[in-house]
């Protein structure tokens, strides 16, 4: 057997894995090329997180590892074990979440709405480090996420507004 057939066989046997997703313990097992964007869309039914690019280029399918935004599309599943995952739906109750969807909506961050989930996963990460960052760690944090309609001025209006609430309320 050739090393290239080695590698396909690999990748179709099944490997157990326990991972949690949105505060949820699962025991799966995944194929060897599964990646993380199927298993939590597919397999565990969480459809906010989308396909875009399927390259890592788009940032739709951003969604929280172990405290870190990542491109579900680029992260197989099998690499997940023992990991926490949170998703769009994950953070419906989450305060901070909360905000920055109404600010995203009262600053015209929102438009299509396609790159929201992902947009909103990339700053939620950045803000859960680092309550107070500057314009140029915000844009940092955004640069793997698209947006065909807004332009950018906006989503970094929503962010900033909800930075310099959180920042007020902790000066009170």
């Amino acid at each position: 057997m050739n090393e290239l057939q080695a590698t396909a066989i690999d990748q179709r046997e099944a490997t157990r894995i326990r991972l949690t997703v949105n505060g949820k313990l699962h025991l799966l097992d995944v194929d060897g090329n599964t990646r993380l964007l199927d298993l939590v869309r597919n397999d565990l039914g969480h459809t906010g997180t989308k396909e875009g690019c399927s390259v890592g280029e788009c940032g739709a399918c951003t969604v929280i590892m172990n405290q870190e935004a990542v491109c579900s599309c680029m992260v197989l599943a099998a690499q997940c074990n023992g990991a926490e995952i949170t998703t769009i739906e994950g953070v419906a109750e989450d305060p901070l979440a909360n905000q920055l969807q109404q600010s995203f909506i009262e600053e015209g961050g929102v438009q299509c709405g396609f790159c929201t989930p992902g947009v909103l996963m990339s700053t939620k990460a950045l803000l859960d480090k680092k309550p107070t960052p500057s314009d140029d760690e915000i844009m940092d944090a955004l640069e793997g996420n698209l947006c065909r309609c807004t332009g950018y001025q906006p989503i970094m209006n929503s962010v900033k507004a909800v930075i310099a609430r959180n920042h007020d309320k902790d000066k009170q």
